[in-house]
């Protein structure tokens, strides 16, 4: 008889989007320190943020002059792969790899990439249209913080065939939430809250759209896992 193995395998477009953040970050870490490009390469992450970061500005002139050149149009799914830091980088790409391997155990892979940009870029329309004193957004977290709202709907699921409180289902946005809360007090405002909570309800929307099978398909996987 052939062995379930306990942990799902990471599927190979979320490794494939995790790869891609991650490395994009490493060669400007390693440029940066002079490893790879020569002395031009010091300014790699500056030009990238200038010509693929999503600004509040430019969105803002767009929707003013009623024109939407590509280049500025394709800043609202390549955002999530610039940067301000390796750190940041990384921990969005572990989050990434943990929402996505839970999520697309239930969703199909193109469901858990389609949620990840769309989740992007609705945080990105609602911080274009809201922050006006920090244009810039930068950062794949909007996009899991969508995967994060397909987390919570398949708990809330869950705990809707149980009997349990589906409240308890939010539990990790209200933790999110508070814990950046507590950070902008301490550390001052970051304005990537607005997008990170645009990206969850995204995320929570679309998987009443994107859930295979219905409600009680969802519950015998969930049951099985």
């Amino acid at each position: 008889m052939r062995e379930e193995s306990p942990v799902n395998p990471l599927p190979p477009l979320v490794v494939a989007l995790f790869l891609v953040i991650v490395g994009i970050d490493v060669a400007f870490t390693f440029g940066a320190r002079g490893f790879v490009g020569g002395p031009e390469a010091v300014g790699w992450r500056l030009a990238a943020i200038q010509s693929y970061g999503f600004s509040s500005d430019v969105f803002r002139w767009m929707i003013d002059s009623w024109r939407f050149p590509p280049e500025h149009m394709l800043r609202f799914v390549t955002y999530p792969f610039v940067h301000g830091s390796f750190t940041s980088a990384l921990f969005a790409g572990v989050m990434l790899l943990a929402m996505g391997n839970f999520v697309s155990a239930v969703f199909r892979p193109w469901g858990v990439v389609v949620i990840f940009f769309v989740a992007s870029i609705l945080g990105a329309v609602a911080h274009g249209l809201v922050m006006v004193k920090q244009p810039w957004l930068l950062g794949a977290f909007p996009g899991v913080y969508g995967l994060i709202g397909a987390f919570t709907f398949l708990l809330w699921v869950k705990l809707a065939g149980t009997g349990a409180s589906q409240a308890r289902a939010f539990s990790l946005i209200g933790m999110l939430m508070g814990l950046q809360l507590v950070f902008g007090v301490l550390f001052g405002t970051d304005s990537m809250w607005l997008a990170e909570l645009v990206g969850f309800i995204a995320g929570f929307s679309l998987s009443f759209v994107l859930v295979p099978g219905g409600w009680s398909h969802v519950l015998a996987r969930l049951r099985g896992r």
